[in-house]
């Protein structure tokens, strides 16, 4: 009998998941309630069990408490659904365990609460009324942290469940899998999971909800970004049946602009077309060598309604995700790909911009439309300059006079008008994972950058000014792009690095990109080139958006705001929005509902540009360290690019990996951090290891799984590293980066003065 009786109780970590899940429903009744137990023998056992959790310390007793598990109490943990079609929030009740339906709650919410979106976990006070559609109203007390906390990982199997191993390099704890909550799991599998249950052993308990294959599958390695950060890549439903249903924006009210030779110029593997452009000689005495530039961008407005299900997931995702192989868009592809994407030869919704510009490039007026367009060719910027070089194709041959020379040449203007500004000129190679059809890294090369490239950023440029001014000249909300200039820290921090390097960068001015750009000026074509710039860069503040205009500092503009790419950037709808409002050029403008959001909008897509910009680098990081697995044991040479207490960050010149040496491997000595010149200095031998040292390293280890590398420094600046013990300071080992050089350039220019 006791054998049977046994049987039927639960295990540990089933009780201890329940009560998570049911954190009001704490009582040993209620426990025996939801497990199924009766009878005075289960009853005893059941409460052995619970005093052998509270010996163990995974439960603290409290005193006894009863309530009526049909009804809700006053204060309830909520999760947050998807508004309906009306625009309002439901949410259902976690607590809830009666046996009828579970209750439908309203959310009433007020101008103060923070924006709510599906999935989100609040606490509320509730209060029951007597309505058709929900019986219970909720008020918001606050937001709970988070949804429970997720995880991607390697799953183990073991007797008793399992583990998983996370992928995420800066998670460095397992995680518990009871044996219920395994969802069938294989030892090897990718599997993502969410914590359950307290922590035991300093470990957290999870469940299992999704099995995603094998971790070490090429395939998997974007696959798992997108997981890990939490990037939503399925559609809902209600979604792709409002884009399926979906039809071509009618001619209407709209500015005929088909018969100007618009042309899209994009990268040979583009997947969608949002941008147009145009450029002729403005043929007005007024303006002697001015231009028309005309710019075009697809009218997602038209598509994407306030309010609507595709609105929701848009401004959900905030922006596009692109990958090596792979894109998560921000719309579905009937949109993105096709009806809002400027095809040639076919009529598209636009809105468009027309500007005239002067001899010099600077703008001295523009007019916003809402137009149908029709591109005469869709081109990629390689085949584009190849034509302007002297090598047009088929397609180019024709459009080299009318169109693509007009281009260059009002760009050539605008380059006047640019060096005037001065905004940042950073120079950054950008490298590209080539992959196999399997997903295989065949090489890493650099991204070719043409003048093609400059011609479109250039007017796309023009255009987002020109959108801030017309909404600001319009008195329309908006979202602006913003760029703060450096903190004071960073600053100094860029100073220390230059200095060490031996350049200058002023003190005690109020600080402009042209000082920037002078210091950059300094490194270009020295060995510390490509540091200084990743060391600019680094000290620039992260653009983001909001309603109050703060200018750009990197692109030194007063009015800026991204207009130009609304299939990828929810920023350019809200835009689009209002200069449809401003002009009233339809009901789909902005609504007063947008603009009770508008903060939180502007919050919720800089959130969502930073978890694709970290996603996007962990599968670069992830792709090279599968591409280096093959040569672990292997010498490269790099640069110092990083220096922390425990170890310095190397970027290895043939691929541009990042990979840690850590400090216990340097030598046989202890070593000195100093925060300030973010250097490390040997105790004994009085090596300094600091920011732009030229070094050789080895490779230890590389893990596709986390995309990290560990590295072996062999020599710094050409010359091994002295051995460790009391022997006074190394002769060979440089003291600090670039003083040689910076030394060498302050006698010459000594010299220089004398001459003089």
């Amino acid at each position: 009998m006791l054998g049977q009786a046994m049987e039927q109780l639960p295990a540990k970590s089933a009780i201890l998941q329940w009560l998570t899940e049911n954190p009001t429903l704490s009582s040993k009744r209620d426990i025996a309630r939801a497990f199924g137990i009766k009878g005075g023998a289960l009853r005893i056992e059941l409460k052995r069990i619970l005093k052998e959790l509270e010996d163990e310390g995974a439960l603290t007793k409290k005193r006894r408490s009863y309530r009526d598990p049909d009804n809700l109490p006053p204060v309830s943990i909520l999760k947050v659904e998807a508004p309906d079609s009306q625009g309002d929030l439901f949410a259902s009740a976690v607590e809830w365990t009666g046996e009828g339906d579970a209750p439908r709650i309203l959310i009433i919410t007020r101008k103060s609460d923070p924006a709510l979106g599906e999935g989100d976990r609040i606490l509320a006070r509730l209060e029951p009324v007597a309505h058709d559609s929900h019986s219970h109203e909720a008020r918001l007390i606050r937001k709970l942290g988070s949804n429970p906390l997720k995880l991607l990982g390697v799953y183990r199997a073991s007797s008793e469940g399992g583990r998983i191993l996370p992928i995420d390099k800066k998670n460095d704890k397992d995680w518990l899998v009871p044996a219920d909550a395994t969802m069938g799991a294989r030892d090897g599998e990718l599997v993502e999971a969410e914590q359950t249950g307290p922590r035991r052993m300093g470990l957290p308990q999870a469940r299992i909800n999704a099995r995603l294959g094998d971790p070490t599958g090429p395939r998997a390695v974007s696959l798992i970004a997108i997981h890990q950060h939490g990037i939503p890549d399925q559609f809902p439903d209600k979604v792709i049946a409002e884009a399926d249903a979906a039809d071509p924006a009618p001619m209407g009210k709209r500015e005929d602009l088909r018969a100007l030779p618009l042309v899209t110029i994009d990268p040979v593997d583009a997947r969608d077309r949002d941008d147009a452009v145009l450029a002729q000689p403005d043929t007005d005495p007024a303006n002697p060598g001015g231009f028309i530039v005309w710019v075009a961008i697809a009218d997602v407005a038209h598509y994407v309604r306030p309010g609507s299900a595709l609105d929701r997931e848009a401004r959900k995702r905030g922006n596009s995700s692109y990958f090596p192989d792979r894109v998560v868009p921000m719309l579905p592809d009937i949109l993105s790909g096709d009806l809002c994407s400027l095809h040639e030869h076919v009529d598209r919704a636009c809105l468009a911009v027309r500007m005239v510009l002067d001899a010099q490039g600077n703008k001295r007026a523009h007019r916003f439309t809402r137009g149908m367009m029709r591109s005469v060719a869709s081109l990629n910027y390689r085949q584009v300059q190849d034509a302007i070089d002297g090598s047009p194709d088929d397609k180019t041959a024709a459009l080299l006079d009318p169109v693509l020379r007009p281009l260059y040449a009002a760009y050539d203007a605008t380059k006047q008008a640019r060096a005037q500004r001065q905004p940042l000129d950073l120079d950054l190679p950008e490298r590209k994972i080539i992959l196999s059809e399997e997903g295989e890294v065949l090489s890493v090369d650099f991204y070719e950058r043409f003048d093609a490239h400059k011609v479109i950023e250039e007017f796309m440029i023009l255009a987002n000014v020109a959108a801030a001014e017309e909404l600001i000249r319009l008195k329309q909300p908006l979202l602006f792009r913003v760029h703060e200039e450096p903190s004071p820290e960073k600053l100094d921090a860029l100073r220390e690095v230059a200095e060490a390097s031996g350049f200058t960068l002023a003190k005690g001015q109020v600080l402009r990109t042209s000082h920037l750009n002078r210091l950059l000026a300094q490194a270009e074509g020295t060995d510390f080139d490509e540091l200084m710039n990743i060391t600019t860069l680094r000290s620039m503040t992260q653009a983001y958006y909001t309603p109050q205009n703060f200018g750009h500092f990197g692109l030194a503009l007063r009015n800026y705001a991204h207009f130009t790419s609304p299939i990828r950037r929810y920023s350019d709808l809200i835009v689009h929005r209002a200069l449809i409002s401003g002009h009233k050029w339809g009901g789909d403008g902005l609504t007063p509902a947008d603009l009770e959001v508008l903060d939180e909008t502007a919050k919720q897509i800089s959130d969502t540009e930073r978890r694709s910009m970290l996603a996007e680098r962990d599968t670069t990081d992830r792709y090279l360290a599968a591409y280096l697995k093959d040569r672990v044991g292997s010498s490269f040479k790099g640069r110092v690019s990083g220096v922390q207490r425990f170890g310095l960050f190397v970027k290895l010149d043939e691929s541009g990996a990042d990979g840690l040496v850590p400090v216990r491997s340097v030598g046989r000595e202890f070593f000195h951090f100093d925060a300030d010149s973010q250097t490390l200095m040997g105790a004994d031998t009085g090596l300094t290891i600091g920011i732009g040292q030229r070094v050789t390293v080895r490779l230890v280890e590389a893990a596709p799984i986390t995309g990290g590398l560990i590295l072996e420094l062999l020599e710094i600046e050409d010359q091994a590293l002295p051995a460790g013990g009391r022997r006074g300071p190394a002769r060979g080992g440089p003291r600090k980066p670039g003083k040689a050089a910076a030394k060498a350039r302050a006698t010459e220019r000594k010299v220089k003065r004398r001459r003089k």
